[in-house]
């Protein structure tokens, strides 16, 4: 590895992927779409990588590099921060009676697309260049092939796209994509290939036009670096509290389709940001699992009690523990929908009688209630904001607006 490093060298044969088929249940096995590839590479491959990283990272880092609203594949930086920026630029909106349009766009294909001369040519202007040298080496004449049971197919050649299931491949798109453009008088929130772009005003036309100002120049930022975006797949969403919604914006000649909700990094962000269809959404997903398990936790299951809340804790309740930061600032209606689904999912664990308070059963089995998990939750993510290494992050504890709605906020459990 040191040779490597000094003579800016990666060997040929740790740049050869395998490349298996993941079937994917309930669909048609004789179609290629029905299964899923999975690239492998050497593990001695994937070491190097590790050292190399190490070394790109200081130069990434002090020379600004990567944007501040990039959140991907970074230190310190996850997806709750990132939708918690989009959430107080909506909140701030509503707060003062506007209209917020929204652009959430779909790469297609982001990581498999990259243009590998495109790439080396900004890894050449932002690194030294004996990691260019290395990196180019790293990229090129790369191959795969596919394996199922003992046949192979031939070597085939990769000519586009980071190397997947490697160290280096997200760093690298992150790199790629470092210069995506940023319009004045809107806010662009990324994470890895996921993009937002919002925009506000009291005119929903102007809204709209200052979106629509940004979506043009991104577009053609994306066909100059060889990214195709789908107009189809992407959503364009009005956050108001006011009636109607602001005009359709384009992405080159197509129309992004309207929405009244949009799934951002898993966590759903209805017009009027209730969070009522993240917690309905939630509700499914918890009670679809708990049918799929429900032979363990039944009443007649044989399982211990601690075995049961074991699988409780490790598997159902990370489902609508995610995103507590930010879904926990929501009316206790809906709160009180996730409230209930537990209490009935632990009533039936522990086989209890019906006359058992839902207090005394928690206490029983020392397990909190959501109202406990959001305070607890609100406390250790402002003390992590305080410190966060983004600037962007650490405004977020900011409160930069007088509150005029009725309406909790994340921050206010920590009193």
């Amino acid at each position: 590895m040191n040779a490597m490093l000094r003579l800016q060298y990666f060997p040929d044969l740790w740049k050869i992927s395998e490349i298996i088929m993941i079937y994917k249940a309930g669909k048609p096995a004789n179609e290629k779409t029905s299964y899923r590839p999975i690239s492998l590479l050497p593990t001695i491959s994937k070491l190097f990588e590790k050292i190399l990283l190490d070394r790109i990272m200081p130069y990434l880092v002090e020379r600004k590099i990567i944007p501040d609203h990039q959140f991907g594949f970074r230190r310190q930086h996850g997806t709750i921060e990132q939708v918690h920026r989009v959430c107080e630029y909506i909140r701030s909106t509503l707060e003062q009676k506007e209209y917020c349009s929204a652009a959430f766009l779909d790469v297609q294909q982001a990581f498999d697309r990259v243009w590998h001369k495109g790439l080396l040519c900004k890894i050449k202007e932002n690194l030294p260049h004996t990691l260019f040298t290395i990196l180019k080496s790293y990229l090129t004449d790369r191959l795969s092939y596919v394996r199922e049971s003992e046949e192979c197919s031939t070597l085939l050649e990769i000519k586009a796209g980071v190397p997947q299931g490697s160290i280096l491949g997200p760093i690298l798109y992150v790199v790629y994509t470092a210069d995506l453009p940023v319009t004045p008088g809107t806010m662009l929130a990324t994470f890895a290939d996921d993009r937002a772009i919002l925009a506000c005003h009291s005119n929903p036309d102007v809204a709209s036009s200052k979106l629509q100002e940004a979506l043009n120049r991104i577009h053609s930022w994306l066909e100059r670096w060889r990214i195709k975006a789908s107009a189809a797949k992407s959503v364009h969403v009005t956050f108001t509290l006011r009636t109607g919604n602001c005009p359709s914006v384009t992405l080159g000649n197509n129309t992004l389709p309207q929405s009244n909700c949009v799934r951002y990094l898993g966590i759903h962000l209805d017009q009027r940001l209730t969070w009522r269809q993240h917690i309905n959404a939630k509700k499914e997903e918890i009670s679809l699992k708990h049918n799929n398990l429900y032979w363990m936790l039944s009443r007649n299951s044989k399982l211990s009690l601690d075995n049961k809340l074991l699988i409780y804790k490790t598997v159902i309740k990370p489902i609508w523990m995610y995103g507590i930061q930010l879904w926990g600032s929501a009316s206790d209606s809906n709160i009180n929908i996730l409230q209930r689904q537990e209490n009935k999912i632990l009533r039936t664990m522990a086989n209890v009688p019906w006359f058992v308070r839902n207090s005394e059963l928690h206490e029983h089995l020392r397990i909190g209630t959501v109202k406990d998990e959001i305070r607890s939750a609100a406390v250790t993510y402002r003390k992590k904001l305080t410190i966060h290494p983004n600037e962007l992050a650490r405004q977020l504890t900011i409160n930069k607006y007088t509150v005029r709605l009725k309406r909790h906020h994340i921050m206010e459990h920590i009193h």
